[in-house]
């Protein structure tokens, strides 16, 4: 018989607090949250919903509702503000023992977006010609003809592209966020021979992306570690896997397309001093509407980059398509040879409005349809589909700081009263999951 883990989410910037406490060092989110005009009500995470005190009230939550996993993260700069600190810990030690009692499996993020650094990792899967073709049109440089030689590709390892990673961008001002020139640093434990190698001919032979990022107020090594990461990245996704539907597209288009496409390229190249520059692709908007137009017509996920306009969360990015989650287990199952795979994190947000009393907020019958309809299709690709789905967390137990958005969204099954000591409240949702896990 299958176990089904049915579980609740919390992410320790978006409901630790406590941030000065215990030895804690900063993270880039205390640094961003502090940063004027950064969010969106002007609010900081040094509160949040105070999990850090209130983790016992808060696990009797779980308890209550019968939930029987629990998937959170960990403040390393607590635990490693600069060096190890053996009080941080202590904190964790009482929740996890908490967490005990109730005997509740953990799954612990070892690393999200708090982290000071931010992780990344590399792959290769002989993809040489791949990694040497885009060395050559952007940077005019040949990998085969530097000290890095036909070794390039194989020193790429494996590169994890972290959850929810483009909120690390928002440290530029936004006219200045460039898909290749975005502010995360790399971590320490990555710099290593193999990794040197590549990085010394990222930085030979990109002098003029570099000059171009210093420009922007972005430090020349920082560009180069995103320019490594970007080309890297991009020769197994971008090449492998979305380039030959792209030529698919342009060559079943017809001449009238190539003849456009080739005159836009020309005309923007020679506006640029006859070379590629990342500036000068974002002029081309005849190639970025092809681009675009291939991954939604030929998209490796169906619906993929469709937008589901009938039906929307508060947040404005979160289109609410159940349909699409037992798409995706399907893809999946035929792309990957049916692992078992766990849904670490699904959700929506009400809005946090004045206008709203508490009363109606608890009223949160769009979160149970929510709910209601991604677990149906769930269950439909498990028993009609035989995909190996083995865990649901939902997002999330209670109403938190939400990153950028502040205290305007509400994603939790628990209404918390931000007026009134943060009391937290149980919503519909909140039977409704009791009554899931019963049935």
């Amino acid at each position: 018989m299958m176990m089904m883990r049915n579980g609740i989410i919390w992410v320790l910037v978006l409901y630790e607090g406590a941030v000065k406490e215990d030895g804690r060092g900063p993270t880039v989110w205390d640094k961003f949250s502090h940063s004027f005009g950064k969010i969106i009500d002007f609010s900081n995470a040094d509160f949040a919903v105070d999990q850090y005190h209130r983790y016992n009230e808060d696990i009797q939550l779980m308890k209550d509702m019968g939930m029987d996993a629990y998937r959170f993260s960990i403040a390393w700069s607590r635990i490693f503000p600069s060096k190890v600190n053996n009080m941080a810990p202590s904190g964790y030690h009482l929740m996890l023992f908490g967490l005990n009692q109730y005997r509740t499996p953990l799954m612990i993020l070892k690393q999200h977006k708090e982290l000071k650094i931010f992780s990344l990792a590399v792959y290769v899967n002989g993809d040489k010609a791949c990694f040497n073709f885009l060395a050559r049109a952007f940077y005019g440089v040949n990998p085969i003809d530097t000290k890095l030689g036909d070794k390039g590709p194989t020193l790429i390892a494996l590169w994890i592209f972290f959850q929810l990673a483009p909120l690390l961008t928002l440290g530029l001002p936004f006219f200045l966020e460039d898909p290749l020139l975005h502010t995360f640093r790399l971590p320490p434990f990555l710099v290593k021979g193999s990794y040197k190698k590549l990085y010394d001919f990222f930085y030979n032979a990109s002098g003029k992306i570099l000059d171009e990022g210093e420009k922007m107020g972005i430090q020349r090594e920082e560009v180069c570690h995103n320019l490594l990461f970007a080309t890297c990245f991009n020769s197994y996704g971008g090449m492998e896997i979305l380039f030959p539907s792209l030529l698919k597209f342009i060559g079943q288009a017809g001449v009238k397309l190539h003849k456009q496409l080739a005159e836009e390229i020309r005309m923007v190249v020679q506006s640029n001093g006859g070379t590629v520059t990342m500036s000068g692709m974002e002029q081309m908007e005849l190639m970025k509407s092809v681009v675009y137009e291939t991954l939604r017509i030929d998209s490796l996920v169906p619906l993929q980059y469709g937008k589901a306009k009938k039906d929307l969360a508060a947040s404005a990015w979160l289109y609410i398509f159940p349909e699409g989650i037992r798409s995706l287990m399907n893809y999946i199952k035929q792309k990957y040879g049916n692992p078992l795979v766990i849904i670490t994190e699904n959700g929506m947000d009400d809005p946090n409005s004045p206008f709203i009393s508490i009363e109606d907020a608890l009223q949160d019958k769009k979160r149970i349809k929510y709910h209601s309809s991604y677990l149906s299709n769930l269950l439909a690709s498990i028993k009609e589909d035989g995909c190996n789905v083995r865990g649901y967390f939902a997002w999330s137990l209670l109403d938190n700081w939400e990153w950028a958005a502040g205290y305007t969204s509400r994603f939790g099954l628990y209404f918390v009263d931000y007026k009134d000591n943060l009391k937290r409240y149980p919503k519909q949702s909140v039977q409704w999951f009791k009554n899931f896990l019963t049935s």
